[in-house]
């Protein structure tokens, strides 16, 4: 097995993942400069960026099957193309309309890297290797977050005036050209071509990659029994009685995670740090902070997922959730609008807790558990079941925040949260299985699926 091979090839698919974590981060320092350009309410606000959450809705749920046509390789192809004019198109706006249509167009790209990076790194991965490798996505979501961060701070510093949120959007440009160029030198995944019968193809590309089995014929044997396609075929129905417990696994763990308020904090970082008292630069730094936090423990994280296992990891940062959001309620219930010192200090470090329970449970887990427990057969349609759903619950929570957050205080919307992730600890307790180390042929007959 070439290691270098199978590396090389998961972190260029992963570099879907830091774009992104950028798209999604980066608009949390252009609040100020779009208010003041566009005129816009806390609800149209909201609005403008949820538009790119709406695209990704629409990217989660339509890209599956063009990646069971077309092949995953191909298929990020085409989103880094998407991420590239979202971000030339986003920085060159020439008004309201025509920014929303750009951002939309980048949420389309995020929704299909969320559904086609894990679903390609995991098909391409040993059993032994697949929970740090997928994390791999998750790792340059939060690098992406953190460069974001550091990008806004960076271009604030420099005090480019009305332009500089333009700037903010455009820096991405970069990163999306390379990670296009990148993806020429990567295999289409093996499990892909055995479902197209190109059988001398997917057994080339096990040969370079490792299997489970330790011969490549013996793998190829299990995928093609998977896939069974004498009595199933890759356009059967998705949604009945045999799937129905990978469905809902798949789409419990993605409300859970947005019922956290991850992607709101995400969004409106500065905003919560200059509601808890922060200026304007503190508020920046402050949301580097947490970026930084994010990776750190996301890194903890990938390095022992494939020992911890995924259900432990979730326990983990399920209790911390609660923690770290009981506490910041607290704050805005204690401060309201009237934050000492100690008081956004208190805010600061619970998002920190926060922050860091996400990356070591949920953000660390959600894409690799939602890769592991669809068959083969149904595997991107389940994958783009759960990040539709994801996105959705997304978009949901971060257009909702900032009106509720605005009329009642952050205490009542932490509160909540809190009181989701309880609900989420009893599920994990209870209702979660184990997925760690198992070849993703076994779990589909663990499943009780045929």
């Amino acid at each position: 097995m070439s290691k270098g091979v199978l590396l090389r090839s998961s972190l260029v698919a992963a570099l879907g993942g830091l774009l992104f974590g950028f798209d999604t981060a980066v608009i949390s320092g252009a609040e100020e400069g779009l208010r003041a350009v566009y005129a816009l309410s806390d609800f149209w606000y909201g609005f403008t960026v949820a538009s790119a959450l709406i695209g990704t809705i629409l990217g989660s749920i339509s890209v599956g099957r063009p990646s069971d046509w077309a092949g995953r390789k191909k298929t990020l192809m085409v989103m880094a193309v998407f991420y590239f004019i979202s971000a030339v198109g986003s920085a060159w706006a020439w008004d309201w309309y025509s920014f929303l249509a750009f951002r939309f167009l980048g949420g389309i790209a995020i929704g299909g890297t969320t559904v086609v990076s894990p679903t390609y790194i995991a098909e391409i991965s040993p059993a032994r290797l697949r929970g740090r490798l997928v994390a791999i996505t998750q790792f340059n979501i939060v690098f992406g977050i953190l460069l974001a961060f550091f990008s806004n701070y960076v271009i604030t510093r420099l005090q480019l005036g009305a332009v500089e949120w333009r700037w903010m959007f455009g820096v991405e440009a970069l990163p999306a050209a390379a990670f296009f160029f990148l993806l020429f030198a990567n295999p289409d995944s093996p499990r892909w071509l055995v479902a197209r019968k190109r059988i001398d193809e997917a057994r080339a590309v096990l040969g370079r990659l490792g299997t489970d089995k330790g011969d490549a014929e013996e793998e190829i044997a299990a995928i093609q029994a998977s896939l069974d396609l004498e009595h199933h075929s890759l356009q059967e129905p998705f949604y009945c009685r045999k799937y129905a417990r990978p469905i809902a696994l798949a789409v419990l763990i993605a409300v859970f995670n947005q019922l956290s308020g991850i992607n709101a904090i995400l969004y409106y970082a500065p905003s919560i740090f200059r509601m808890a008292g922060a200026a304007g630069e503190s508020a920046m730094l402050q949301s580097v902070i947490i970026g930084f936090t994010n990776l750190v423990f996301t890194m903890a994280a990938l390095a022992i997922i494939d020992h911890f296992g995924r259900k432990r990891l979730m326990l983990v940062g399920s209790i911390g959730y609660i923690i770290s959001l009981s506490v910041a309620s607290m704050a805005f219930f204690t401060y309201r609008t009237e934050f000492t010192p100690a008081g956004g200090k208190i805010v600061l470090l619970a998002l920190i807790v926060f922050i860091a329970s996400h990356a070591f449970g949920q953000g660390a887990v959600i894409w690799v558990f939602i890769s592991e427990v669809f068959p083969n057969r149904v595997r991107a349609r389940g994958q783009a079941l759960g990040s539709f759903t994801h996105w959705f619950m997304a978009a949901a929570v971060s257009w909702t925040f900032k009106p509720i957050a605005g009329a009642l205080g952050g205490g009542p919307v932490f509160a909540v949260y809190a009181i989701m992730m309880v609900l989420q600890l009893l599920w994990v307790i209870f209702r979660m299985p184990e997925t760690k180390g198992v070849p993703l042929e076994e779990i589909q007959r663990e499943l009780g699926i045929e």
